[in-house]
């Protein structure tokens, strides 16, 4: 049968035998009167006061925004609450918009506008998170597990402090949303490296799906509620990229209700493990790069079997990905010396963590990408094999894996939680 599966900004056309289990995120319209259930949502927060309330007295403020990577409709979101920080007294230049990059690069020119809009990216000051820039940072002491808190001093010394973001499965935290806008969205790279460090994210409970028991949720909360969040607004999205929720209010409460909602909305269940996963890393702006495309396959290690085969399509249009991901990936023979170094207590590389995911997905199954944007000269150094279309390598893991093979698709990759039925 012939799919589409997001790929790029078009998606893909790809065919896939009859027989082929396809996971979609339960189907569900986007609300309707989006303007009045924002009004609303933020009038009547969960577990705090109004951002009316919130904002009346104060001096100035910061609103938090996730970075190219996610698909926030901030253009949506951010209007309603600016304007009633302008119209409780907070002039429009004591207004700062600050990109939770974490690690990521700045987002400038064109991509702002992308990210904004172009009224807000006109009007407001917006200013990139720089967690390198260690005079652009604030210490705030040590969590319980040893991270040293360093976060943007714009954030730290603003009166009022607002975090938005959207609530997906994410690979390490279990979801996106809430405390991580602020960890690692605004954290110094001495937090990130204990915090994305490999013995915390080693722990099995660092993965899709999962809050209870996570290391990295317990940790990020932690440094989220020592920096201190006023007031944070949740969405969830739906499979067009349209608001299906919206949750307000104090930073714990509004994002496990979001939670459970999302947990239902972007769940999909199979009865037993399979032998050959089609996927992909959910077109943009997921699967810009190699790095980002990671996340599509640590979201099918749930439904593949042990000895099993993933196949992701990811356009990666950027490349691989940051300038210390590429040299880690292109230098390092393989997992088994990669995790050699991980054992080395001395040994700290910026975006080491997304080769850790790595590796759990290459320790369980084959790994095939179909890509575009990878160059031909940095195919062979990749750790995974990279084939000229999705049909050749499915065709290549049936002959495999028999004719007999079990085979699922998901054609919105991480954005699906993937799971087999009964399982804990």
């Amino acid at each position: 049968m012939k799919l589409k599966i997001d790929y790029g900004r078009d998606g893909l056309e790809i065919e896939v035998p009859e027989s082929a289990q396809v996971l979609q995120m339960a189907a569900g319209a986007g609300l309707d009167r989006i303007e009045e259930r924002l009004d609303e949502a933020i009038a009547h927060p969960m577990g705090t006061a109004g951002l009316r309330q919130l904002a009346k007295g104060r001096k100035n403020a910061c609103v938090v925004i996730a970075d190219i990577t996610r698909p926030v409709p901030n253009s949506v979101i951010l209007p309603p609450m600016l304007r009633i920080l302008e119209e409780e007294g907070i002039a429009r230049e004591n207004i700062t918009i600050l990109v939770g990059t974490g690690l990521h690069r700045p987002n400038e020119g064109e991509e702002l506008l992308q990210l904004v809009g172009t009224e807000i990216a006109r009007d407001y000051r917006i200013v990139n998170h720089m967690a390198r820039e260690r005079e652009t940072l604030t210490y705030l002491g040590e969590t319980s597990g040893g991270a040293p808190i360093w976060i943007d001093t714009l954030y730290v010394e603003a009166d009022l402090k607002i975090a938005t973001s959207l609530i997906e499965p994410h690979l390490m935290a279990g979801y996106s949303g809430g405390r991580k806008a602020i960890c690692p969205g605004l954290m110094g790279v001495d937090t990130m490296r204990v915090l994305h460090g490999p013995k915390l994210l080693g722990h099995p409970n660092a993965r899709e799906g999962q809050i209870e028991g996570n290391p990295f949720h317990r940790q990020a909360l932690e440094v989220a509620q020592r920096a201190g969040v006023d007031f944070t607004l949740n969405v969830a999205m739906n499979d067009q990229r349209q608001i299906t929720g919206i949750f307000c209010g104090d930073l714990e409460k509004a994002h496990a209700e979001g939670v459970r909602f999302v947990e239902g909305q972007n769940g999909a269940f199979i009865d037993e493990p399979v032998d050959i996963v089609v996927t992909s890393s959910a077109g943009l702006p997921l699967d810009l790069t190699f790095y980002q495309a990671v996340k599509g396959l640590t979201a099918a290690l749930p439904i593949v079997k042990e000895g099993g085969t993933i196949l992701i399509a990811a356009r990666c249009s950027e490349g691989l990905g940051g300038p210390e991901f590429q040299e880690m990936l292109l230098n390092t023979p393989g997992p088994t010396e990669f995790a050699a170094c991980l054992e080395d207590p001395d040994f700290f590389a910026v975006d080491q963590w997304q080769l850790q995911e790595l590796c759990k997905v290459l320790d369980k199954a084959e790994v095939m990408v179909y890509s575009e944007g990878i160059a031909p000269d940095q195919r062979d150094n990749l750790w995974v094999n990279v084939v000229p279309s999705v049909e050749e390598g499915l065709a290549a893991a049936l002959a495999r894996h028999g004719a007999g093979a079990r085979v699922a698709v998901v054609p919105k990759g991480p954005y699906v939680l993937t799971q087999i039925r009964g399982a804990h």
